[in-house]
């Protein structure tokens, strides 16, 4: 038995708000969780800090299933995208201990390397199509394989994905959040064009995606796909709102674009429709919002049945604990699809030391014992939480839209 001796939440904010819980065993090992939520990160922070950390003193660290099982069960008000960031929380730090103990890289004990490392893609953007595939071609120079394209929407002062920091993207951009407009309109007439102009420009030997970000009706998202089709997109991400998981049949039924969503899924029940009838082709959900390596594992399994195949969200709203987390999942499972890859701060890096490493147009997790991540909770301190909402919204006629 490896009794956890302690636990405690760390706040820091090199660049953006991170909440990272810390648990320390009798031995001395400790291990590390992200539980960061965007936009409402305090909100885990206490979940952890009042609810979960009081139940973990004493349990043995190495039943990780157990204590998932407790935390998830034994709440009653299940799931949730703040439940399910405080479990998944705990249990990378359980599986970041058991590694260590076991003095192995985290991939090892979940059954070895499946492949040399991870597929991962960039994120390129601009205001015009010309500086969007400027962008790309930067990015393949680096040896990329695969890209993310989004552009600015004539217009529209301001589109999604499109930020004046081309290496990262950071949309909780306000104290109180930013109020956007937009035209799905505008928006269906600019991106058949932006991809006619990166095939011609980039070539056929490159994958190429796109994030609709939830913005669509069904038939919208149909009419997209089929336009889009003689581009060979990699995927058509987030097409339309995933609550109402039966709009997909719609896009499947004009298009054979493939289809990815599941960034904001905290659950297998939240993909277990989509996944069964086979209206996508890439389940998005991520270790920290979806209940952490243990459930998310058991996602890829059903999703494994059906040839569905993984795309871990990887935006830098997740830290260097979670990117870690997805890496080791990744490189473990049969059916690993792409990781998401966004280039954190130089701070944040500082705070959170780690052993992944790029190479080729993919990612290895590290061979050092757990995660292989650690934290500097002495620069941590240097870095106070600062409140920052994500944007919302609005039609042209001033109506609420999805974000």
């Amino acid at each position: 038995m490896l009794k956890i001796k302690s636990a405690r939440v760390i706040t820091t904010s090199p660049g953006r708000n991170f909440i990272t819980l810390k648990i320390e065993t009798e031995d001395g090992t400790f291990g590390l969780g992200d539980a960061t939520l965007n936009g409402r990160e305090l909100a885990v922070a206490s979940y952890l800090q009042d609810h979960i950390i009081p139940c973990l003193i004493g349990r043995d660290a190495h039943q990780i299933e157990d204590i998932w099982q407790y935390l998830y069960k034994g709440a009653y008000w299940r799931r949730g995208p703040v439940t399910m960031s405080a479990i998944a929380a705990v249990d990378m730090a359980l599986w970041d201990i058991k590694a260590k103990v076991a003095g192995l890289p985290l991939y090892q004990l979940l059954g070895g390397a499946c492949r040399e490392g991870n597929l991962v893609y960039a994120h390129a953007n601009g205001e015009s199509i010309e500086e969007t595939l400027s962008e790309a071609k930067k990015y393949i120079a680096l040896g990329y394989r695969a890209v993310r394209l989004q552009c600015g929407v004539p217009g529209l002062s301001s589109t999604y994905g499109v930020s004046k920091d081309k290496a990262r993207y950071e949309p909780a951009d306000a104290d109180l959040p930013t109020e956007n407009t937009w035209s799905t309109e505008k928006y269906l007439r600019i991106v058949p064009q932006l991809f006619a102009a990166a095939r011609e420009e980039l070539g056929w030997d490159i994958h190429l995606l796109h994030d609709a970000h939830h913005r669509m009706t069904p038939i919208e998202a149909a009419r997209l796909a089929k336009d889009l089709e003689p581009y060979r997109l990699f995927w058509l991400e987030d097409a339309v709102p995933a609550e109402n998981q039966a709009n997909f049949r719609l896009i499947r039924q004009h298009s054979t674009t493939p289809l990815a969503v599941g960034e904001v899924f905290n659950s297998i029940w939240d993909c277990k429709q989509l996944i069964e009838e086979q209206l996508i082709d890439y389940i998005r959900a991520t270790v920290v919002h979806a209940g952490g390596i243990t459930h998310l594992r058991r996602i890829a399994n059903l999703a494994a049945l059906y040839n569905v195949r993984t795309g871990c969200h990887g935006a830098t709203d997740l830290s260097p604990v979670t990117m870690a987390a997805a890496l080791h999942f990744g490189l473990s499972i049969p059916n690993f699809g792409i990781q998401e890859y966004m280039h954190h701060t130089d701070e944040t890096n500082a705070v959170f030391p780690h052993g992944y490493s790029f190479s080729d147009g993919y990612l290895h997790p590290g061979n050092s014992p757990g995660l292989g991540v650690d934290i500097d909770e002495d620069m941590a301190k240097e870095f106070p939480y600062k409140r920052a909402f994500l944007p919302v919204n609005r039609l042209e006629d001033g109506g609420m839209h999805d974000w």
